[in-house]
This record gives structure tokens, sequence and C-alpha cells, in this order.
């Protein structure tokens, strides 16, 4: 995939882009202050690292349950509505939240309630939001665009803790919690001013709630690129959110800091952050993707060990820095790889999946590394969470990265349509569907190999099974059969192939005799 240039200021120069980057900062900087006062105060109300540690799994839970349905919501609905409605549910939870909080009324279930439920919130927008956001920059500066959106996030986590911490110290939660109202009601105003494109129009009936679900798990699962994507963001998300959960502890029992020291520690880790994306377009150029990625991991596991064993507030401080630049060069890696290598009909979902995967484990992560230091304490904790970063380090080998070629995401333009007399219902089904094709002789070996290649992006696009056959009374003549669920499904389907999809197919046809058409055949179950 051609990145383009390497600068920030490529996607900063559109008004569009510029316009919706500053309202998330500011919505990114209320979420990031509302997260360090329910944390602070959790440890003032309870004296518990294992509570403190769940107000992160509350806040990131929401997440893995919601973030896949939200992402077919993204990719099939009114995404500006659906951003906006987000945001008002956000805008009444966090406003009876401050005034709990005002009342002193506001115990470790409420926290954790409110909390959850913003968090849901935050769910339901965000693959809309991402997708929205990218779809305003041309592709080659989408790498750039992805990383000035972490940037924004990154600097939310350094400048809204520090915030919130002296806001905290002088006034209470109740006054945090109330200028997080305040940065969504800014976003709200921001997506209102530059809403979200339309998606295509499409002659095929809207994909439904849980079909669109499981075609984004679908794909998913048998996109090679996607799924390693994933699976390296789980381990690396799972093991990294120890630091993240135990922060409160470190703060309170390793350095004996209060709420504007805690404040200070997350701000640490933002600036690191930030520092990392001003240059991270050129890291990557420069190291690639798997040496960025590894060298990520050393270095954060590095600083979880300092911060598990060293109890010089200064010498964490500098630590935390460098694991905030380590952080954001491997989750934006990740990020960018996986939006680069989904076509428009399913990034939202693909975004979704990163979600997921990035915030689910790291919010059953923070709960389980929580347990694990109320039992043994921060050092164990810490050192174990440590190793297994670094153990990461070895899924490179069968789960490799790598960015999405322009020509295996830009679907194919033409509709084709099926020449059938009588057109099923939709939701008739499953239906079968044959490809038959006649080849030259002697070349069998090479035509099932170069078939076979599809595979893949039948089993991606909907086939829920997939095989070729050999005509026993006709040699030279092969079968390739696959299912998909309903008639409705096999149009989509067929509307979701790619040119890189297209060159697959074309290459696979050269083996068919010449003056021979390839036919194609649909069967529906009746029975």
């Amino acid at each position: 995939m051609s990145t383009g240039s390497h600068s920030l200021f490529s996607p900063l120069r559109l008004p569009a882009f510029r316009g919706l980057w500053a309202g998330s900062a500011i919505y990114f900087t209320g979420n990031a202050m509302q997260v360090m006062a329910a944390s602070w105060l959790m440890v003032e109300l309870t004296g518990s690292s294992f509570l403190a540690a769940l107000v992160q799994t509350a806040v990131f839970l929401p997440m893995f349950l919601l973030a896949l349905p939200a992402g077919v919501m993204a990719d099939t609905t009114d995404r500006r509505k659906l951003i906006l409605r987000a945001l008002a549910v956000q805008v009444g939870v966090m406003l009876v939240l401050a005034l709990l909080a005002l009342l002193g009324w506001a115990g470790p279930a409420t926290l954790l309630l409110f909390t959850f439920a913003a968090g849901c919130c935050t769910a339901l927008l965000s693959p809309a939001w991402n997708t929205s956001v990218a779809d305003t920059v041309p592709r080659e500066d989408m790498p750039q665009a992805i990383t000035a959106m972490s940037i924004a996030w990154n600097s939310a986590r350094a400048i809204g803790p520090s915030i919130a911490g002296f806001v905290f110290a002088w006034l209470g939660a109740g006054w945090v919690f109330g200028l997080a109202v305040l940065s969504a009601v800014v976003m709200m105003q921001a997506v209102r001013r530059w809403p979200p494109a339309e998606h295509a129009k499409s002659p095929l009936p809207a994909e439904r709630l849980w079909t669109g679900t499981v075609a984004g798990l679908r794909y998913a699962r048998h996109s090679p690129m996607i799924l390693a994507q994933l699976l390296r963001t789980v381990a690396y998300s799972g093991a990294g959110s120890a630091l993240w959960a135990l922060l409160p502890a470190i703060a309170s029992q390793q350095l004996q800091l209060g709420a504007a020291g805690f404040g200070f520690l997350m701000g640490c880790l933002g600036t690191g952050a930030v520092a990392a994306g001003l240059v991270l377009g050129k890291l990557r150029a420069r190291l690639g993707l798997e040496r960025l990625v590894a060298a990520g991991c050393f270095l954060f596991a590095g600083v979880m060990v300092v911060s598990a064993f060293v109890r010089i507030p200064a010498v964490v401080f500098v630590a935390l820095a460098i694991g905030g630049a380590a952080w954001m060069a491997v989750m934006a890696t990740f990020n960018t790889a996986t939006q680069s290598s989904a076509p428009p009909w399913v990034r939202s979902r693909a975004v979704a999946l990163h979600t997921v995967s990035a915030l689910g484990s790291f919010a059953i992560g923070s709960a389980f590394w929580g347990a694990v230091s109320g039992l043994a304490g921060l050092g164990v904790a810490l050192g174990l969470a440590a190793i297994a970063m670094v153990a990461g380090i070895l899924l490179a080998r069968p789960f490799p990265l790598r960015m999405g070629d322009t020509q295996e995401v830009t679907p194919v333009s033409l509709w084709e349509e099926t020449f059938i007399q009588d057109q099923p219902l939709p939701d008739d089904g499953p239906v079968s569907v044959e490809v038959g094709y006649r080849i030259r002789a002697g070349e069998a070996q090479e035509f099932l190999h170069a078939v076979s290649q599809l595979r893949a992006s039948r089993r991606r696009d909907g086939a829920s099974l997939w095989r070729v056959y050999r005509d026993l009374g006709d040699p030279s003549r092969y079968v390739e059969r696959f299912i998909v669920a309903s008639w409705s499904e096999y149009l989509h389907q067929r509307s979701r192939a790619t040119l890189a999809d297209r060159e697959v197919e074309a290459r696979v046809r050269e083996f068919v005799q010449e003056g021979e058409p390839v036919t194609m055949q649909y069967y529906i179950a009746e029975r």
C-alpha cells in the first residue's frame, strides 16, 4: 500500500478532518478526565486496588460487548444519527453522575454502573466515528490520519488526567464529571458541522444486525491479514493492561502520591505517546512493521519492571513516558494495518473487531492483573505481565503483519446480474452455487493450485462451505461448489468482490479450454 507522505500535516490540511480531529481531541480529553476521577474516587472510597482496576474494566468491557454490533450498524445505517444519539445518551448519563458526586451519593457501585453506561455509549459510536474520520482523507493519507487521531487520543490521556487531578483536588470529582459532559457536547457540534458521508446506494437489501455480525466475524476469520492483526492486538493489549490498570495502586502504594501525582503519572504515559506519534511515520518506514512492534514490546515490558520495583518517582515518570511511546507505536501500527486491510463494506466491522481485540482484552486483563496484584502483590503482577508481553513477540512467525494493497480493498465497480428468470426471495436458501470449468489436458495440478486461491475469498465474503470436485465422467471438467446461507447473502457476496479477487478468477479461467464457457448453476434448498 502506498503510504504517500509521512507528514502528519497532510490530513490536517483538510478542513473536515481538522474539525473532526479537534472535536475528538476535546472529547477524548473529557473521557480521560472522567476515567481518572472515577479511578481515584474509587481509591479514596475503598482503598482497594482490585476495585480501582475494575473501573478500567467498566470503561472498556462495553467495547468487548457492543463494538461489533456497533460496527454492523455503522456499515449499514446512518452514521451521523448513530453517533449523535450515542453522545446524547452519554451526556445524560454523565450529568446524573456529576450530580450524584456533587451531593456525595456516588458510592463504589454507582461509580462502576455509570462508568459502564458511559462506556457503552462510547462503544456504540466508536466504529462509526473512526471510519467517518478515515473517509475524510485520501487512502494514501490514511496512515497519517490514523496516527493523528492516535495523537489526539494520547494527548488527551496526557492532558486529561493532569487537569482532572488538579480539579479533583481543588473542587472534587463532580466537577470533573461535569467537564466530561461539556466535552461530549463539543463532539456533538463537530459531527453536526462535518457529518459523515452517506453510504453508497445499493440495489441489495440492507444487512440485518445478526447476519451483519456473522459476516464481520466470518471476514476476519478467513482474511489472513485481519486475523493476524487481531490476534497480535489481543496479546499485546492483554499483557500491557497490567500497567494501566494498576497505575492507581502504583501511585498510592508504591510512590505515595496523591490525586495530582496520579494524574501526572497518566500524563507521562500520554506525553510519551504523543512524542512517538510525531515521528511514527518515519519510524515505521525505516524499521518496518515487525521490528517496530518487537521494539515496542521490549520497551513496554521494561517499563512494567521499573514500575514494579522502583520507588523513586522521577525514575518512574521517565519510564512511563517511554512506555507511552512504545504503547502508541504498537497500537497505532495494529490499527493502521487493520483499517488499511479491509474493504469499505466491512471497514467499520474491522475497526470494531480491532476495538474488541484491544479493549476487550484490556478490560479482561485489567481485572485479571488486579486480582493477581491483590493476591500476590504489585511486583509479581507486573513482572508476570512483562514476561507475557515479551512472549507475545513469538506470534510474529505464525501471524505476520502487513498493510493491505489497494487492489485488495477496492471493490469491483461493475454490478453483474445473475440472469435467473424467477428470482428467489431474499431469505430463501441455503443456496448452492456451482461453477464449472473444462480445462486443458495436462494442467490439472496447476489449475487446482490456482482455483484453491478462491477458497479464502469465497469463505471470507459469505460461503459456509467450499470444495472443488472432479467430474468422474469427464476428466477435463471440474466443478467449484460453495454454499451460502440465503439468496440475499449470495447477492451480497457477489457485490463484495475486490479487484484482487477478480485477478484470481482471471488466472483460474486461463486454464479453461479455448471456446469453452465457464458455466454457473444455482440450486436452492427445498427440504
